[in-house]
């Protein structure tokens, strides 16, 4: 069942940009090792490399002694080694039988064996805390159950290494904590786990040992027991990040720059009521499933509404989408940053012009003044990139969302709405956005900021609002910020 992993001066280029330069490591059976790096670092070209899906340049690895090149992750599979993506690699249009068991279906003579399939499919939606029917399409499922179809998938194929890039991004606590048992279980069989994370608090819990790497090399190798949170943060970014949030700065008692009143969105948030000031930073924390973002595609006309009264600036307004909310002076970052905050296709120019096609905005000018502006917001906003005629797609996470964050700014909003603003972010990026929230609040903005990590709440925020089953449970000042509180609040158990 177990194999060990021998990792031996792996290099990778793309054309003629080398990404990966001479990575070694060795991998014991049964173990779990924290792979950490920023975006960027060449992490995930690696774990493709392991897992089948790209071809080193040089170097090669060996399993169990014997060396290995996988041409596709076919390959790899039948040799146990398996990787839960971070971008999710599921076909929306069919079941979630039928994805755990794509291209590798069951048959029953000529014939698809459905029944055989749809058991064994819940049998590892079981295993990952899953409750659904497997006959469910895909593309009905939220944002976290479809984590938990790609974590299942993974575990079907009984895998001897088993990559997961990014695992509970999606995942609320006790999804997590059932991913945790689940880990201990692999573990206890002689799985080997690579686990690939921001969330140094659970490499912290869940690992053995950690490797760091850092522009494409490696760095580092350490027993998680003898290395802190703050020595990994460092590693990964070859600086002192001791002061990751900004001071909070005590805002403005002036009159609100947004009020919500009685907002209603059938079946997500039931008679909300919530204000924000100039220079303030209000947070909302819940549970998956508590109504956070429905409740503001509702406020900006992406879902419909039932009643509530918005003010902003003292105006009361009627949002229908979410351009009409940038007319009134709000935006709205979404947390699928690809899906819709972005258009990963295009490059940096036409993404910060796509929200200038009106008069509402300011549009770019000549070729001159268009490139001098661009270079303007790529240096503000710290978005790392040596070509500006760069896609969107080639960035790394963080600095797609700084571009995300520059787009949406560039209208000049009163209010800006953050959802989920560092997922899938390293740690060097988080510390650049957080900074960026907090000069945003500085400028006299209203900012709010839904998130899942609590610990980013507390840092960044002076209210935070706690929801559960679509309405308010508590708001919680600076002062009486705690992860305790905010769990119990968003559970119902305060």
């Amino acid at each position: 069942m177990s194999l060990s992993v021998e990792v031996r001066s792996i290099s990778k280029s793309f054309g003629l940009v080398e990404v990966l330069h001479g990575v070694s490591f060795s991998l014991q059976p049964g173990s779990v090792v924290g792979l950490l790096g920023e975006n960027g670092a060449g992490k995930s070209t690696l774990v493709k490399i392991l897992s089948g899906y790209e071809q080193a340049t040089q170097g090669d690895f060996t399993i169990d002694g014997v060396t290995q090149c996988f041409a596709n992750s076919r390959e790899a599979e039948h040799q146990g080694l398996v990787l839960i993506h971070q971008e999710f690699n599921l076909a929306e249009q069919l079941t979630i039988a039928q994805n755990i068991f794509l291209g590798h279906e069951r048959m029953n003579g000529w014939i698809l064996d459905d029944r055989s399939m749809n058991a064994a499919a819940l049998e590892a939606m079981k295993k990952v805390g899953m409750d659904a029917d497997p006959e469910t399409k895909v593309r009905d499922l939220i944002v976290a159950e479809k984590q938990l179809v790609e974590i299942a998938k993974a575990v079907s194929r009984n895998a001897r290494l088993l990559i997961m890039d990014e695992p509970t991004a999606t995942l609320t606590p006790t999804e997590t904590e059932k991913l945790f048992v689940l880990i201990g279980q692999l573990k206890a069989r002689g799985v080997t786990i690579i686990y690939i994370s921001h969330k140094l608090d659970e490499v912290e819990r869940v690992t053995d040992e950690i490797i760091v790497m850092r522009d494409g090399a490696f760095v580092a190798r350490a027993l998680t027991a003898n290395t802190k949170r703050q020595q990994m943060a460092n590693l990964m970014v070859g600086r002192d990040v001791s002061d990751m949030y900004p001071p909070k700065e005590i805002p403005t008692f002036a009159a609100p720059l947004l009020k919500v009143s009685g907002l209603t969105v059938p079946g997500w948030a039931e008679n909300v009521s919530f204000e924000v000031r100039p220079g303030e930073i209000l947070g909302f924390a819940g549970l998956v499933g508590a109504g956070r973002t429905e409740l503001f595609e509702g406020l900006l006309g992406l879902r419909p509404r039932s009643a509530g009264e918005i003010e902003i600036a003292g105006q009361m307004v009627d949002l229908r989408s979410p351009r009409n909310g940038i007319r009134n002076g709000i935006a709205y970052l979404s947390e699928d940053r690809k899906g819709k905050a972005l258009h990963v296709d295009l490059g940096l120019r036409e993404n910060l012009t796509l929200l200038s096609l009106d008069r509402y905005a300011r549009p770019l000018l000549d070729s001159k003044a268009e490139h001098r502006a661009l270079q303007e917001k790529v240096d503000e906003f710290g978005i790392r990139t040596g070509d500006l005629d760069i896609r969107a797609v080639s960035l790394s996470g963080g600095n797609q969302q700084k571009l995300a964050l520059a787009k949406f700014l560039h209208p000049d909003p009163k209010v800006i709405v953050l959802d989920e603003p560092t997922r899938g972010v390293d740690v060097g990026a988080k510390r650049d956005i957080y900074f960026l929230i907090h000069r945003l609040a500085c400028e006299g903005r209203g900012v709010i900021v839904v998130s899942s990590e609590l610990v980013e709440l507390i840092g960044l925020c002076h209210r935070v609002i706690v929801m559960r089953s679509g309405s308010i449970q508590a708001t919680l000042t600076a002062d009486q910020l705690t992860e305790e509180e905010l769990i119990a609040y968003a559970t119902g158990t305060h």
